[in-house]
């Protein structure tokens, strides 16, 4: 299942003017579980931090969260920073459109990442799960982080039903038996002890970490994501159909969501980690 053939589609319909891509992050906030994750942890952040903020976003990929933390945090300064130029250049038109001056957008390598001392909060959505060389970015993160900064991390586990494929591209299996759903990831999710074992092998001091995507969150996925990019890929006639597949099953995804982001898992398909530095 490939990712990209949608992403430039969706890009091609919602970057068309600066309200189209407002109501594309507005879907996102509702339909996407982990921005429900990531958006309370931030939220906590910003009211135990109420001076000035450096934040790196270290794969801002649509920029939907950029767009939040530039509009929730008036006193926070961002750097995003992606390693697909096309969605840089579609994030800078947008923010340069919208007037949020606070939001600075451009390519990085995060293996080859290398700074020091400057921000006081690091957020990584969807992004290790892709990288190889995973300590190596965690070290430059921490490095990159001031002291007592955070590094906010939200990656698929190791506990099956994420339906990731391996790098080498051939077609694999879950855990269930049944085909890989998506074949752009490394590893097929993390470990909890993995991660925080790495996370601090490259200096953090401390870390957290809870399952995200229980089994609400994991009939909410399917529902409102798995399926429709499956129909997507196999026609794009489907996009017709979109609205009114999601008049059906909105309601229902969101509260599965909301069941799933206020429940402590004891497993789930996805982590949300926290390390400081």
């Amino acid at each position: 299942m490939k990712y990209d053939p949608i992403k430039r589609s969706l890009g091609n319909i919602f970057n068309k003017t600066p309200f189209l891509r407002k109501v594309f992050y507005c879907m996102l906030d509702l339909l996407l579980l982990r921005t429900w994750h990531v958006k309370r942890e931030l939220k906590r952040f910003g009211k135990a931090n109420k001076h000035e903020i450096q934040v790196l976003d270290a794969g801002s990929g649509f920029g939907q969260y950029d767009y939040f933390m530039a509009r929730k945090f008036k006193n926070w300064k961002i750097r995003a920073v992606d390693v697909k130029e096309e969605q840089i250049a579609d994030c800078k038109r947008f923010f340069e459109r919208i007037g949020k001056k606070k939001v600075h957008f451009e390519y990085a390598d995060l293996v080859q990442f290398d700074e020091q001392d400057k921000y006081d909060l690091i957020l990584s959505v969807d992004v290790m799960e892709h990288i190889e060389e995973d300590v190596k970015v965690f070290e430059n993160f921490n490095r990159a982080l001031k002291k007592d900064g955070m590094l906010l991390v939200s990656t698929p586990s190791d506990q099956g039903g994420s339906d990731v494929h391996d790098h080498d591209h051939d077609v694999t299996y879950n855990n269930d038996g049944t085909r890989s759903f998506i074949d752009e990831h490394v590893r097929d999710g993390y470990n909890i002890e993995e991660i925080q074992e790495k996370l601090k092998s490259a200096g953090f001091r401390k870390t957290e970490a809870l399952y995200q995507y229980g089994k609400p969150g994991m009939i909410s996925w399917r529902i409102s994501m798995k399926y429709p990019i499956l129909m997507l890929n196999a026609s794009k006639l489907f996009f017709i159909m979109l609205p009114f597949y999601y008049l059906l099953m909105f309601p229902l995804s969101l509260i599965l969501n909301k069941i799933d982001v206020n429940t402590r898992h004891e497993t789930g398909t996805g982590l949300i980690i926290k390390a400081w530095k």
